[in-house]
């Protein structure tokens, strides 16, 4: 099928991650005022936007880990959350992680793609390393290969890029083209979104809403 062709069926199907009307107040202060979102599988949406606007709220509501005071949300398909800070063990292994990580997933044949993974985000050499002794770059990277590990359909980025060499956050890109070629759903998170030109769409969390930029 031609790309035009197929970026449009892919289009026209049942979004992959639906969000509606949600609220979400804290203290009395709102925080998300009727926010509307939805992603489609083969695309990358951005939503930028000042620091304490809301968007690592938004992520964690759209991930299931916290609950909207009104509105829903709807992910189709298996989902993946990498959030801002790495939640790793730190006296585990890069290895041990995975593995933990992979059972929680309840997945078998885990190590090949964990190996390709440690690979192109090149860390293979730090796999047998405790967390606790690796740098912050190699836990984001650890981070995101955790979040990837299951190959989701759906993947929620919170500031995935943050700490990342130049040569990782290439690698990060290739991968998520990648995904999205393959019909993948990415939501990806930044208080400064960089590189326009790798998104289908861009937002901007504004006034407890996303607005078109």
């Amino acid at each position: 099928m031609p790309e035009a062709r197929r970026r449009e069926a892919e289009l026209s199907s049942p979004p992959l991650l639906e969000a509606g009307s949600i609220f979400k107040s804290f203290s009395g202060r709102p925080v998300l005022t009727g926010l509307d979102l939805r992603v489609s599988g083969a695309e990358i949406v951005g939503v930028g936007g000042e620091n304490g606007t809301g968007k690592t709220t938004l992520l964690r509501i759209l991930a299931g880990w916290l609950k909207p005071d009104a509105g829903e949300r709807v992910t189709r398909g298996s989902l993946g959350y990498c959030p801002q800070e790495p939640l790793v063990f730190e006296r585990l292994t890069v290895t041990e992680n995975l593995a933990f990580f992979a059972a929680a997933y309840g997945l078998r044949d885990w190590a090949p793609l964990a190996g390709e993974l440690l690979r192109r985000f090149r860390f293979e050499e730090q796999a047998r390393q405790p967390v606790a002794s690796v740098s912050g770059g190699t836990r984001q990277k650890l981070n995101l290969v955790l979040a990837l590990l299951h190959d989701p359909d759906v993947l929620l980025l919170d500031e995935p890029c943050s700490g990342l060499d130049w040569e990782a956050y290439l690698e990060f890109w290739r991968l998520a083209s990648e995904a999205r070629e393959r019909g993948k759903a990415l939501l990806v998170v930044s208080h400064l979104v960089h590189d326009r030109e790798r998104y289908d769409r861009v937002f901007d969390l504004r006034g407890g809403r996303l607005q078109c930029v």
